[in-house]
């Protein structure tokens, strides 16, 4: 090891063997690289290839618990030195910067310029670039999109260490951008991300988060649907529950101050008598579940109400239900640690989620539970993602088996 240590530390001054401590999932990397430039990733990335390395890039390790194990991890790269603020364009509301900016970061530099990336993550500390690799997001998405929505220009370093480019720095280039599509929610398996550029909002003057409380999840989805298609132009709809008891619901109205107080007593009038208008979020707003295993399950709104019954009915009481409504994505965490305990409930969502396009994936579970069950669940674009895999990095060293189907 010691001869790719030495090829290693002629291209980038941060180099070493890896510590137990940063294992993946329980899987040690032999070293890590830790490049403060794209050049230097880049010349990583071309030494790794040359060496038949297998790769996994890590920012600051909120979601590196999600997935299943690397095959192998012959070197751990950390982006962790590539956080700067390349370019940010304020006039034309884009902002450019390196992957191994978190994300918190980001939101102050933008914020001194009235200005955000609309794009919530709910772990603090979450890179850019893993954020993109995990597709991850919160309540905003309702009304400014995904992160796929928002990304606009992306740079990435190839399994043989050149550097692709594809967008630009201007909303109105479309240019590459299923690049960029491609390499959100990838996991690390088709490259690494070094640089992305996002379309930005302006801050908003004010805003009030208007929650109240219902009985059971067939009346708060109907105070759902109410909200969702008002001419109130809600930013987010998001619901809390725990499986067999009430309901929360709450609405997030943004705006200039004149408007938002008005539209805040509107939405709380759909959403009845009980209804609370607030300048701040209730706690649970944009978080995860807690819990042992983390389920992630897409599906249109209007499949809420069956998707709580066949958890109440799979034997999930007490299990908490978070997220979306008005997108229909929603987290479920469970304190489960037995496989049994996961599978059930996880082979009836995907028995009612069948039929419809989104489905039920396990993000995190404890290791008895995930070397025990499928995470991903039936995926029908699998065949074309492998040969998608096979052009990106036709020696799959780039995150082994870390993605659906083992790619």
């Amino acid at each position: 090891m010691s001869d790719v240590l030495s090829a290693l530390g002629e291209v980038c001054a941060d180099v070493r063997e890896g510590l137990p401590e940063e294992g993946v999932l329980g899987v040690l990397p032999a070293m890590v690289a830790a490049p403060r430039t794209v050049a230097e990733a880049a010349e990583v990335m071309r030494v790794a290839a040359e060496r038949d390395l297998a790769v996994v890039p890590r920012g600051n390790e909120t979601r590196l618990d999600w997935g299943r194990p690397p095959a192998r991890c012959d070197l751990l790269v950390d982006t962790t030195g590539l956080d700067r603020v390349i370019e940010h364009a304020a006039g034309d509301l884009v902002v450019k910067v390196e992957a191994g900016l978190t994300v918190d970061r980001l939101a102050e530099v933008l914020a001194a310029h009235g200005q955000r990336l609309a794009l919530d993550v709910p772990l603090p500390g979450s890179t850019v670039g893993g954020t993109l690799a995990a597709a991850a997001g919160g309540p905003s998405r309702l009304l400014y999109g995904s992160a796929r929505d928002l990304l606009i220009g992306v740079t990435m370093v190839r399994a043989d260490g050149r550097i692709a480019k594809a967008g630009g720095k201007v909303v109105k280039n479309v240019a590459g951008y299923d690049l960029g599509k491609l390499l959100t929610g990838s996991f690390g398996t088709l490259g690494l991300i070094v640089e992305a550029a996002f379309r930005l909002h302006p801050l908003p003057e004010a805003r009030a988060y208007v929650t109240a409380g219902f009985g059971g999840v067939r009346e708060a989805y109907q105070a759902v649907q109410q909200v969702l298609h008002s001419h109130h132009v809600p930013s987010a709809i998001e619901v809390d529950t725990v499986i067999g008891g009430p309901v929360t619901v709450g609405v997030l109205v943004e705006g200039v101050q004149q408007g938002v107080g008005a539209r805040a007593a509107a939405v709380a009038e759909l959403l009845g008598p009980a209804a609370d208008v607030a300048d701040a979020p209730p706690d649970w707003w944009g978080a995860y579940p807690g819990g042992s295993t983390l389920v992630e399950v897409t599906a249109p709104p209007t499949a809420l109400p069956r998707i709580v019954a066949e958890l109440a009915e799979g034997g999930c009481a007490g299990a908490v239900l978070r997220g979306s409504a008005g997108v229909g994505g929603w987290h479920v965490g469970l304190e489960a640690g037995e496989p049994p305990a996961v599978a059930g409930p996880l082979a009836r969502l995907r028995r009612v989620l069948a039929p419809l396009p989104g489905g039920a994936v396990v993000r995190y579970a404890p290791e008895a539970v995930r070397e025990e069950i499928d995470l991903w669940g039936p995926v029908p674009a699998l065949p074309l993602m492998r040969r998608v895999k096979d052009q990106f990095d036709p020696g799959h060293r780039l995150s082994p088996g870390r993605f659906a189907g083992g790619i």
